[in-house]
């Protein structure tokens, strides 16, 4: 795992390129690790999230990790603060950062890679990316968060085809059901440019917009609007007592 920091950006860069990024259980410690360490700078406004090599991620590579089956013992448990595992904090982490998180993925977008994906804010691809939830090729089920993330992005039919098939998908079919946000030749500069155009607009109201969504997005109506009330109330107060100030000069 690779972090740097240039400016108020955070890269965040999976570096087992040999492996096509094949996830081991030291390296979703990792990931949760740099989102925390991420979490504590209050100078870093975008994070961009990217695989070295010839994929993003190929996901979890199984032989690795059921070589110790007492780590994979040890990250299934929950941590009752968190209500996420390991490999389940690996992907929401991200989820938990009040910045926005933007994945630029080529290559290989497999598994446990996609569940990393798709708890990212956004996903820019390009064109010969390849998307499967291939976790059903191996008897399993996705487990790092997949299900919740799938179910607030595509309509159920088309997770579960995803889900049920394990099919391989190009970016062109991901972008057209709203697995990922756009397909372009170079996706971290589309991170980057994206991450320019957020960075104008104020940085609580950005972090309110995330917390709005994650909150209520499938929450009812009602709950909604109650969410909608708490988040916006102290951006109003805020934004009063800021014009209030400026008048009084």
């Amino acid at each position: 795992m690779a972090l740097r920091f240039d400016g108020d950006r955070a890269y965040v860069t999976l570096d087992r390129p040999d492996k096509h990024n094949g996830l081991t259980v030291d390296m979703l410690r990792g990931l949760v690790e740099t989102a925390h360490t991420i979490a504590d700078r209050k100078d870093v406004r975008a994070v961009i999230l990217s695989g070295n090599g010839p994929s993003f991620s190929s996901g979890l590579d199984v032989a690795k990790a059921t070589g110790d089956p007492l780590a994979i013992v040890r990250g299934f448990i929950p941590l009752p603060w968190r209500g996420t595992n390991t490999f389940q904090e690996a992907c929401w982490a991200w989820r938990r950062l009040s910045v926005p998180v933007i994945a630029a993925v080529h290559g290989r977008c497999y598994g446990g890679g996609l569940q990393i994906a798709l708890a990212a804010d956004f996903r820019f691809a390009t064109p010969d990316a390849e998307f499967s939830v291939m976790e059903a090729k191996h008897g399993l089920v996705p487990d790092m968060t997949g299900a919740a993330t799938l179910s607030s992005l595509i309509g159920i039919d088309k997770a579960l085809l995803l889900t049920m098939t394990a099919d391989t998908v190009d970016a062109a079919y991901a972008e057209r059901i709203g697995l990922i946000t756009e397909v372009t030749t170079d996706p971290v500069a589309a991170a980057e440019k994206l991450a320019d155009r957020i960075a104008t607009r104020p940085p609580r109201a950005v972090a309110a917009a995330k917390r709005l969504f994650d909150r209520s997005w499938q929450a009812s109506a009602r709950r909604t609007f109650a969410i909608e009330r708490a988040t916006q109330l102290p951006l109003i107060l805020r934004m009063a007592m800021s014009r209030g100030k400026n008048s009084t000069k």
